[in-house]
């Protein structure tokens, strides 16, 4: 039987005079995937320059323009504009075009101006309602009461109270005033005697003084009408003291503050007629 010698080490072949196989060199893959890495490393990079050397003689592509954020967006922060896929397209070329404005010669012209719009008028206080009735044309204006129809204004010891007149010329005189735009206000009334005085309230009570070339006087007797039902009644109302007018308490006339409640309307109402002198 043949005796088995084991193989000597192949570290060592000169010990046992075996020697390795060396028609095929060692490492012969690792050496095959070296080369096919480096040859696609080397393709790569070929490529690549070629594709930049085509590039650089190709227009820039449409660079980002800068556009502020709307209101949404905190003040100041700016975003730029995605650029477009297109790298030869002219920068605004995909942006619609606003439509032409239809223009008339008279816009067209230098010389051509427009015409400044009439300013609106202010309305007056005394348009706040209907207009106040005009007293009728005559020698004077008489004053009457609506809810007591048959009493007039009439100065007596120089205060005006709310009486029955006779068919003495004095009394009617007494109750006949010269009615003139305000003294302090055009649109408004005063009231002149048959002496030459005006009607002015003092310490909020109707009388009659001289006029002393005051502002505080020519206030005092200054009364605004605002028309008030019936038709064709007004009521007084005080320049220097808005919210307040004349009304007859005890048929003495006072300036009171108006009063949504009791007789306070009907007190407060008057009609301008005709003179009675």
């Amino acid at each position: 039987m043949t005796e088995d010698k084991s193989r000597p080490p192949q570290d060592r072949p000169w010990e046992s005079g075996w020697a390795p196989d060396t028609t095929r060199a060692p490492g012969t893959r690792r050496l095959w995937l070296a080369g096919a890495l480096a040859l696609a490393t080397v393709t790569a990079c070929v490529t690549a320059i070629a594709v930049m050397d085509s590039q650089a003689g190709e227009p820039a592509a449409e660079s980002a323009e800068p556009t502020t954020l709307s209101s949404s967006a905190p003040g100041g922060l700016i975003s730029f504009a995605t650029p477009s896929k297109n790298a030869t397209q002219t920068p605004g070329k995909d942006r619609e075009r606003p439509s032409p404005t239809p223009t008339t010669s008279a816009s067209t012209s230098p010389s051509a101006s427009p015409k400044p719009r009439p300013k609106a008028p202010k309305p007056s206080k005394s348009d706040r309602t209907s207009p106040a009735p005009k007293p009728p044309k005559s020698s004077g204006t008489s004053i009457r009461s609506v809810n007591h129809p048959d009493r007039y204004w009439r100065v007596r010891d120089g205060y005006v109270r709310l009486d029955s007149i006779g068919s003495g010329p004095e009394q009617r005189e007494d109750a006949t005033f010269r009615r003139v735009a305000g003294l302090a206000d055009s649109s408004c009334y005063s009231f002149i005697t048959a002496d030459g005085g005006y009607l002015r309230h003092r310490s909020f009570v109707l009388v009659k003084n001289s006029d002393d070339g005051s502002a505080l006087f020519r206030q005092d007797a200054t009364f605004c009408p605002r028309p008030v039902y019936p038709s064709g009644a007004v009521m007084l109302e005080s320049v220097n003291y808005p919210g307040r007018f004349l009304r007859h308490r005890n048929f003495q006339l006072r300036l009171d503050p108006y009063q949504h409640y009791g007789d306070f309307r009907a007190d407060a109402s008057f009609r301008l007629v005709g003179g009675l002198n």
